[in-house]
């Protein structure tokens, strides 16, 4: 997932917020945030950045930003693109850097302080954001440059004017007094129920944690794995006991290697319950009370419903659109998972299960199977993969193949935790042309699923380069051992290192065309594509080597991955195809079908039923009570992005295919044509100049799914 800080102050109100305490302690003199970093890159100087610095921070920030604001509005000259939109790109700088490290914050390393300044000051940038977007006097100076003479701009700056004049269109800028001040109201308290709901998702994770007495109750796990939940249990304060994590998804990794049917029960119930037990940890009332907002929001707008609204400015343009473009994978889909199903019971069955497979089992049966018809053993091939081997020998080594770069950590920038590793990034030329960290070992003060964004975003008009992170929840070894991966997390790592490339490569002159702010529906597509190369035969070799003995992984056992490859296929893809459909069916609600909904469950399961995806043994990826994405990190009406863009991605990595694979010259023009054209361009038009189709081709995808 790519969390973006797009036009950073009105995107503010829909992801998390910020962070601090002690707001009035601090002299604004004495506050490292007020101020560019003086370290290399900007670089965030966390050895002098504290928790009560930033309240003050944003307060300052945004009495500065709303100051600069007002010079751009009574600047008495005719509106020009220099003196309104080209200063509004310069302004807010201050608010922006603290926006910035407060969100990563919040998100990779939380705790009480922060969250508490988190949910004082999102109503603050909600209202600010408003202030900005629905400023009467500063929209018409935008209108005037967007109606005028628009000579000797270029083509950046021309999509400038259409991004700038659209934005604030979609804000509200056309509704009455009236109406605005509805629509800040509604803002502002969404704003404060998607803060509200991220930090309960996590407390809620936490709380999830299965303990569990008896060691012989995890048989099935490796030596490794039992370590590391004694030593989970142990630092939660149950010494002698085993605790065993709940991650971000409502399946979890574990259960395919449980013998223990009990365990296994109550590890997915944990997760598929987690923020439905009607403690403080609940979320059933936020989902409910957001839905009602969006509805409002979107009528207010007018606009029939939320879904109808977001979509605008994407891609796919429509909510029809996408329910069309879920009907074409639903359709082959369908027996496609009834095929497995049927197989998975009967060989259940036959392995000694009884009553019906149930979604506890399905991971666990379907990796037996596995392993029985292609002899493959996930505990087997995870020996091969260590992250830090997958990292510096996979990832790094793929981009420097394909692009001609090559990382050198260093240590001498401070970092915000414990494994935040920083590298410098060199071009092909020996230029540098950013920095890059990692921390991709969970712990408890972290959200769940992995992410990229920016320190610092890439503009040639402020003269910055790019500073990007990657966050992932790997476990990290214990007793000596180092953190094992699975496939899907090795290819995780690709995936969001795509992102960080997409934000490296990127060549604008505004910041709020630069790099990964495009299209939520397109923005996956770079990353997406990267995912392919993890397979690349000269890649895997380079990483793919067992911890203890650093021999390559076996020929035979390679095979078997590939062979395995289409296998269960249709369980990743239903657990997927569910959480869209759960997204597009909250989002797709009129007022008044969003006010006669008060049970979130029943709602879940009629829309499931309603478009043939109910399916207890295959529950959505993520429940409507845990969906972090359409809550609280502005992927609403947006979550069918990663299936759209898988598309994209398979179409795009086919040509590359076609034209002489992982080569030089392919990742030069996959990077001048892609990568390095943030939101310059229409993206249809990208999409159709790399690959040469003049819309995406979705048989792509189908057969990479197996379902052609």
């Amino acid at each position: 997932m790519s969390k973006k800080f797009v036009f950073a102050i009105s995107v503010m109100a829909l992801l998390t917020a910020c962070n601090g305490s002690k707001s009035g302690d601090t002299a604004l003199s004495d506050n490292p945030l007020l101020t560019k970093s003086t370290l290399f890159l900007e670089a965030p100087d966390f050895d002098k950045i504290k928790t009560e610095h930033f309240m003050p921070a944003f307060k300052a920030g945004m009495k500065q930003h709303l100051a600069e604001i007002d010079s751009i509005v009574n600047n008495t000259e005719a509106p020009t693109f220099e003196n309104t939109l080209v200063a509004m790109e310069r302004s807010g700088q201050t608010l922006t850097r603290v926006s910035n490290i407060f969100f990563n914050l919040t998100s990779a390393n939380t705790n009480d302080d922060l969250q508490k300044i988190e949910e004082e000051v999102s109503p603050l940038l909600a209202a600010h954001s408003d202030a900005i977007y629905l400023n009467d006097k500063l929209f018409a100076r935008v209108k005037a440059v967007y109606e005028g003479d628009k000579t000797g701009i270029d083509a950046e700056g021309l999509k400038l004017i259409q991004e700038y004049y659209d934005r604030f269109v979609r804000s509200g800028a056309n509704l009455n007094a009236e109406d605005k001040a509805k629509l800040m109201e509604l803002n502002k308290e969404e704003a404060t129920l998607s803060t509200d709901f991220g930090n309960k998702l996590i407390t809620a994770g936490n709380a999830a944690a299965v303990i569990v007495s008896s060691k012989d109750s995890l048989d099935g796990l490796t030596e490794a794995e039992i370590a590391k939940a004694a030593d989970d249990a142990k630092a939660a304060g149950k010494e002698g006991k085993y605790l065993i994590n709940i991650t971000n998804t409502t399946q979890q990794d574990i259960l395919a290697s449980l013998n223990n049917r009990t365990i296994r029960q109550r590890v997915l119930d944990a997760s598929l319950y987690r923020t439905e037990k009607g403690d403080s940890n609940d979320t059933q009332a936020i989902v409910l009370r957001l839905a009602k907002l969006r509805a409002q929001k979107a009528r207010l707008l007018g606009f029939p419903n939320y879904a109808a609204w977001k979509l605008q400015n994407q891609m796919a343009k429509t909510p029809e659109t996408v329910f069309a473009f879920i009907k074409s994978i639903a359709t082959p889909y369908a027996p496609s998972a009834q095929k497995d199903a049927a197989a998975l019971q009967a060989y259940a069955k036959a392995q000694g299960l009884e009553g019906d497979l149930t979604a506890a089992d399905w991971s666990y049966y379907a990796n037996k199977m596995r392993k029985e018809k292609y002899g493959l053993d996930e505990n087997e091939v995870k020996q091969y993969f260590v992250t830090d081997s997958v990292l510096k020998n996979g990832v790094f080594f793929m981009a420097q193949k394909l692009y001609g770069l090559t990382f050198k950590e260093r240590n001498d920038l401070p970092v915000y935790a414990e494994d935040v590793r920083v590298f410098d990034v060199i071009d092909h030329d020996g230029k540098q042309i950013g920095l890059f960290y990692t921390d991709l070992y969970r712990r408890p003060t972290k959200s769940g699923g992995a992410w990229m964004s920016n320190w610092v975003e890439q503009s040639h008009l402020l003269g910055q380069k790019p500073v990007i992170y990657n966050v992932c929840n790997y476990t990290k070894g214990t007793n000596g051992q180092p953190s094992l991966i699975n496939f899907d997390e090795v290819t995780t790592l690709f995936h969001e290192f795509g992102h960080a490339l997409h934000g490296m490569f990127a060549n604008q002159q505004y910041p709020s065309l630069s790099g990964t702010n495009v299209a939520r529906d397109f923005v996956e597509m770079p990353s997406q594509i990267h995912e392919h190369f993890a397979m690349e035969p000269e890649v895997f070799a380079n990483y793919a080597k067992h911890w203890k003995t650093q021999e390559p992984m076996p020929a035979d056992l390679v095979q078997k991955i590939k062979d395995a490859a289409g296998f269960n296929q249709a369980y990743a893809l239903g657990e997927n195809l569910a959480a869209v459909s759960l997204d597009l069916a909250w989002h797709s609600l009129t007022v008044e079908e969003a006010e006669a909904i008060t049970d979130v469950a029943k709602f879940e399961e009629e829309a499931l039923r309603k478009v043939g995806l109910y399916n207890p043994q295959i529950p959505p990826r993520y429940r409507s009570s845990y969906f972090r994405h359409i809550w609280s990190n502005g992927y609403a009406s947006g979550y069918y992005a990663y299936l759209w863009s898988e598309v994209l991605d398979n179409n795009a990595y086919q040509w590359m295919v076609a034209n002489g694979g992982m080569k030089l010259e392919n990742g030069q023009r996959l990077r001048d044509m892609i990568l390095s054209r943030g939101n310059t361009q229409d993206f249809n038009t990208i999409f159709t100049a790399f690959t040469g189709l003049q819309k995406p081709d979705i048989k792509d995808l189908l057969r990479a799914r197996g379902l052609q």
